[in-house]
Formats: C-alpha cells, structure tokens, sequence
C-alpha cells in the first residue's frame, strides 16, 4: 500500500468526515479521492466515500474547472456481483485557479 493510499484511508475513517452530506464536502472528498487516487468509480465512490450520487458531483467539480475524464468499466462488487458500465473518473488536470471543491 502505497502513502497516498493509507493517508486517504485515515481520512475515510474519521467518522465525522463521512458523516457531512454537504454538497460541499461530498466534492471535496471526491477530490481529495480522485487527487490521492488518480481515479475514482461510482461503487467506491458511495461504499467508501459516502457519495449517493458521484455522478453530479463529478459534473460540479468539471463545473468548478478541473479536467475529469469519465470512462466505463466492469467490476466486480464486494459481494461478488458483476456491474458493467460503471462510471470511473480519472483527474487529468486540476482547475488552474485551484477551483475549490
């Protein structure tokens, strides 16, 4: 496990992190995700991130300037189900006048 992935792992873990449904701190954990990540996908998006809908915040942060390409994939969820087509966002490049999240 690499540094990036264990400091955005401490980060998902306080509880009072996750706990904020804010539009505001829904992006800004996606950020952060999709920053430390390189790329984020809807399931991981709302087991691990607490984001119902990654979708409009993905739009918002594009809004806000950030480069965010949106691929499909197929992937296989923690109970062992097969879901094709799911979104996964990768961060080309962040909004040039840091664009808050």
């Amino acid at each position: 496990m690499n540094k990036k992935t264990s400091r955005l792992q401490k980060k998902a873990a306080s509880k009072s992190h996750l706990n904020n449904t804010s539009t505001r701190a829904q992006r800004k954990r996606l950020l952060d995700a999709l920053i430390d990540l390189g790329a984020v996908n809807t399931l991981y998006a709302r087991d691990r991130l607490n984001i119902l809908m990654p979708a409009a915040r993905i739009k918002e942060l594009k809004n806000a300037g950030h480069d965010i390409f949106t691929d499909r994939i197929t992937i296989t969820d923690r109970d062992g189900r097969p879901h094709s087509r799911v979104a996964r966002y990768v961060l080309i490049k962040l909004a040039s006048n840091g664009g808050s999240a």
